[in-house]
């Protein structure tokens, strides 16, 4: 793989993270469904929220190289 398509499968994987971010916060704050199942909503609605922040933090990291590593070589060349 190119790095142009790791970084976009990078950004979808962050994207879909973020959204099962919002989807627990939905869960836990807005849905009477997980009010009446009690515990075992708010278990749900902590694992959106767990899966979604493990998916969408490594991403952010990755990519924050990747543009650092690229402002480094325009740098480089700029200077050169």
């Amino acid at each position: 793989m190119t790095d142009k398509q790791i970084i976009t499968l990078l950004k979808v994987v962050m994207c879909f993270g973020l959204l099962l971010i919002l989807l627990g916060i939905y869960l836990h704050n807005f849905s009477e469904t997980m009010e009446s199942m009690g515990v075992t909503g708010i278990i749900i609605s902590a694992v959106c929220v767990a899966v979604g922040m493990a998916l969408s933090l490594p991403t952010k990291m990755y990519l924050t190289f990747i543009w650092v590593k690229r402002e480094a070589q325009k740098r480089n060349t700029n200077t050169s």
